[in-house]
Parts: C-alpha cells; sequence; structure tokens
C-alpha cells in the first residue's frame, strides 16, 4: 500500500550539489546514465559574473541557454549583470520522460538531450526554437542528411515575414560568417517544410526562441554533435514543462515556464505538477512534500527541486 503523507510546512533548503557521474567540457555536458528505477543528472553550480557578461555569454561558458539562467536568476537583468553577482548555473536535470534514444528536444527546457546508441550516457545542449508564430514541430522524426558548410536556402516564407520590416533577404546564402545555419546541418525527415538541426553564426540566440522553427545550437556544440549522430538517427520533438524523477532515494521535480501554445490540454499549473507526480510515486513507498511542490509549480525557475522520499528498495508489488 502507497503511503504518501502531505506535509505543509517543509521550509528544508534543498540539497542542490547531486552529481551523478558528471564530465564537464568546453563543448557538452556529458552524464553518466543513472541506472534503472532513477533519471537524475548533473549539479547545480553557482559562479560569480564577469566583467561585461550577461546570460548569453554566461550561458556558453557553462553550456546552459539564455531563458534557463533568467528563470533560475529572476531580478537579475539578463543583458546587463554587474561583475561580481553570484548567477544560479542550472546543470542538474529531471531527464525527459521518454525512450532514452538518439535525440530529444525538449522545447519547454529550450534544451536537447543525445543519448548515444553505446547507452551509458548522455549530453545534453541548449538550443534555440521556434518563435511565437513559427514554433518548432512535435513528434518522432529522424535525420535524414547531414551537410558540413551549408548554404540556406532562403524558405519564401521568411523571406515575405522578414519584409515587412524592411529586410530582403537573398534566394541563398553561401558559407560564411553571414549563413545563419552556421558551419553544420542536419535536416529532419518532416514533410511541410524543411527543419533542419543546425549552428549559428550568433550564438545569443541559442537558448531562446529565436528561429523560424529550426532547432539552434552553439557553434562548438553542434560541431561535437555532428559526427557522432548517423543518418538515421531517431529525433523525438516534445514540450515537456513538468518533470518528476529519482535520484537514489529523493523524489526531484523540475517545472520550466510553459509554451502557451503548445500546451497539451490546458491542465493549470497545479493539476500538472500533480499528474507528473503522480506518475513517478506510483510504484514507490515514500513521502511527498506538496506544498513544497505546490510552491515549485508557482516559480517555474526550472531548477529541479527535492520534494519527496522513498523506501529504497520497495517498489509496490501490482
Amino acid at each position: 500500500m502507497k503511503m504518501f503523507a502531505s506535509l505543509p510546512k517543509f521550509f528544508c533548503l534543498m540539497a542542490l550539489s547531486l552529481t551523478v557521474g558528471c564530465v564537464s567540457n568546453a563543448q557538452a555536458l556529458t552524464f553518466a546514465l543513472p541506472p534503472p528505477g532513477e533519471n537524475v543528472v548533473g549539479h547545480m553550480q553557482w559562479v560569480q559574473a564577469r566583467p561585461g557578461d550577461n546570460f548569453s555569454t554566461i550561458g556558453r561558458r557553462y553550456d546552459v541557454g539564455y531563458f534557463q539562467l533568467e528563470e533560475a536568476n529572476p531580478g537579475v537583468n539578463p543583458d546587463n549583470v554587474p561583475a561580481g553577482t553570484i548567477i544560479v548555473v542550472p546543470s542538474l536535470f529531471v531527464l525527459p520522460p521518454v525512450p532514452r534514444k538518439g535525440i530529444v528536444i525538449s522545447l519547454a527546457e529550450l534544451r536537447m538531450y543525445y543519448f548515444p546508441p553505446d547507452g551509458h550516457t548522455v549530453i545534453t545542449y541548449p538550443v534555440g526554437i521556434g518563435r511565437q508564430g513559427w514554433s518548432s514541430p512535435l513528434g518522432i522524426t529522424k535525420v535524414i542528411s547531414k551537410t558540413v558548410n551549408p548554404v540556406w536556402t532562403v524558405p519564401e516564407s521568411i523571406k515575405k515575414d522578414r519584409a515587412k520590416d524592411g529586410v530582403f533577404l537573398p534566394n541563398s546564402v553561401q558559407p560564411g560568417p553571414e549563413n545563419p545555419l552556421g558551419g553544420y546541418a542536419m535536416r529532419l525527415a518532416i514533410q511541410q517544410q524543411t527543419y533542419l538541426i543546425h549552428g549559428t553564426n550568433d550564438f545569443t540566440g541559442v537558448g531562446r526562441r529565436s528561429s523560424s522553427g529550426c532547432i539552434r545550437m552553439l557553434p562548438e556544440d553542434v560541431e561535437a554533435l555532428f559526427p557522432k549522430v548517423a543518418v538515421g538517427t531517431q529525433v523525438n520533438i516534445i514540450d515537456t514543462a513538468y518533470k518528476a524523477g529519482w535520484a537514489k532515494d529523493k523524489l526531484y521535480l523540475e517545472i520550466h515556464v510553459p509554451l502557451q501554445e503548445q500546451r497539451p490540454d490546458g491542465l493549470s499549473d497545479l493539476a500538472e505538477m500533480k499528474k507528473v507526480v503522480q506518475a513517478a510515486i506510483i510504484s514507490y513507498t515514500g513521502t511527498v512534500y506538496w506544498e513544497k511542490a505546490k510552491r515549485i509549480a508557482a516559480q517555474q525557475n526550472g531548477v529541479p527541486q527535492v520534494i519527496g522520499t522513498r523506501t529504497i528498495d520497495a517498489p509496490v508489488a501490482g
């Protein structure tokens, strides 16, 4: 029998030093996959801003997105961060609730997760996605081609849209510093129009809703990912702002600001939160701190926080 209690006065600060096999480098955040029944990786960081910093420069330094930093650091001017300011770098993640296969792009997080075929690691990158009115598509697709130094053939829809603002684009842009696709592009098998995972000539658009539907990556990130991804690799594009998962005996809740036009069923924030938490606890005995979970649902700061505990090695039968 499941015994989950509500503790309305839970004021303990969450432990944000969790590390699950983390190896960090300048190009990506790479983590060992947790054992079955667990799905939290990474660790939180607190860093000092450098002179001239903004959330784009800090994000590039630590491979997290602009909007991730904005969620986690309310009250900080994202475009002019005073030197010495302590910044929360949210590099702790609840893995998306989908099969760990190929590329998973979580739109609400503005983040990509790549699961190499060896099945031992996950590599995660910030991405830019479609701006409102030009949303990135949802669903399972695959990589059908890969191009180094791509030529950007400008779609008519984009030329017409930019012309409204007095910007008249050419029919195509050759490889080079003016090409918004950067140095690498991977085409997805989506019929309606061309969607790419590609680099960029403007890194400030990564971690934001900045594209016309394609998935933008930092130049160093796409350069690192490109040789790892084979043609035919599955790509699963999801919109999951609410995630709950386990790390040993602790239950974590991670909530981002939803993309309003793509909310799956119009549930309230509390209803969405309860839905994912109940799915996570269904097979375990333990305790959920529901009042804290409600506060996290209200904050929507994208930072995984502990909201419960379980009895280790005691799954509920049936």
